[in-house]
């Protein structure tokens, strides 16, 4: 593991669909073929700005809250998300880790002031449920880290928010390692040596360290190993989730570059000599029809679904989880587009979440 964390972004969403490149035509699909225009993308709505809380004098709090247990009688209870605070040293693993929540569902912000986490959990409260686990990842960059960081968990612990602190730590032999890896200086260090930023830092964070519920050593760690680690302590029993991009492409217009995978439809027949199915594509019943009740047609199907079964459990012990599985044919309007979408019902059958994309059709 070599990743420096100096990441600027604030507000990464933590799902994030599957690119689907300059395709017109991308849907989602959940077992079975159906209109991609039945999928909608959802509109969470517009939550009202946070604003000043004001104090009416009778003691109360009308302002936006997390919940404090005096809603009005009637009015839906804002949920609380769960929130993960990650820290620790640089160049530990705060990255990976962040990442490794990002995919399984957390909604992570990258180098949030500490100031602003009770009201990230607030516009998470807001969400209706949309925003239901927030990951938070914070380091020393300001000297008043901790005075911060420390006022902003005293007011979630004073409104009954839970909360979890991951603190990521590594020997300095190991940290010395990464940081001369990748050739950026320590972001403490200033006019001094890597050694120098590095014991300044594990100065600041030894109390966090001490209030951590969870510690992970990375020195001794790759990238994989960590996300087992983190993939143990958050994804539950629940196996960490895949998500697929099956695409049909055509062989004339070249190979798709972001393919893991790479299959060739050219041994079936083609739609294109048959008059009557030339003006349609593999989306159109007859045309796939056509396809299926090829010889070899149905035991590939059978036969590549099964290995991609086999793949797909191996890429997740790995701590892979996107995939891109690219179905050609010569111009990437029958064969491969009615392979595609038999396939990905294969796929979501399994418990893939997939995303068809007919990165060709409708170009010649």
């Amino acid at each position: 593991m070599t990743e420096h964390e100096t990441r600027q972004d604030t507000g990464r969403s933590a799902h994030r669909e599957p690119d689907a490149h300059r395709n017109t035509d991308a849907h989602r699909t959940t077992g079975a073929d159906r209109d991609p225009g039945a999928d909608a993308v959802r509109d969470p709505g517009r939550d009202t700005a946070p604003g000043t809380r004001q104090d009416d004098g009778d003691g109360t709090d009308d302002g936006a809250q997390v919940s404090t247990g005096k809603e009005t009688a009637g009015a839906p209870e804002a949920a609380i998300p769960e929130l993960v605070i990650i820290s620790g040293m640089s160049g530990a693993g705060r990255s990976t880790a962040a990442k490794c929540l990002e995919d399984l569902g957390w909604f992570v912000v990258d180098n949030l002031p500490p100031a602003l986490i009770p009201t990230m959990v607030e516009l998470g409260a807001r969400s209706q449920g949309n925003v239901a686990r927030i990951a938070v990842v914070v380091d020393v960059r300001g000297r008043r880290f901790f005075d911060n960081l420390r006022e902003s968990l005293a007011d979630l612990d004073t409104r009954g928010v839970t909360r979890r602190i991951v603190f990521l730590e590594s020997s300095e032999d190991a940290l010395v390692r990464r940081f001369e890896s990748v050739r950026r200086p320590h972001p403490l260090q200033g006019d001094g040596r890597i050694v120098d930023g590095i014991a300044a830092e594990r100065e600041l964070l030894r109390e966090l360290r001490g209030d951590a519920d969870l510690v992970i050593d990375t020195s001794s760690l790759n990238v994989h190993e960590l996300r087992a680690k983190m993939d143990a302590q958050f994804a539950g029993d629940e196996e960490p989730e895949l998500r697929a991009t099956v695409m049909s492409f055509g062989f004339k217009y070249g190979l798709p570059v972001d393919a893991d995978l790479v299959v060739d439809m050219r041994f079936l027949p083609n739609p294109h000599w048959v008059p009557e199915l030339r003006p349609f594509t593999g989306r159109h019943e007859e045309v796939a029809a056509y396809v299926l009740n090829q010889p070899g047609a149905k035991e590939f199907l059978d036969r590549y679904a099964e290995l991609l079964r086999l793949i797909a459990a191996g890429y997740r012990r790995e701590g892979k989880r996107y995939v891109t599985v690219a179905v050609g044919c010569t111009g990437g309007k029958h064969r491969s587009v009615a392979m595609s979408e038999k396939l990905a019902a294969r796929l979501a059958a399994e418990g893939v979440e997939t995303v068809v994309v007919h990165r060709d059709m409708g170009r010649e």
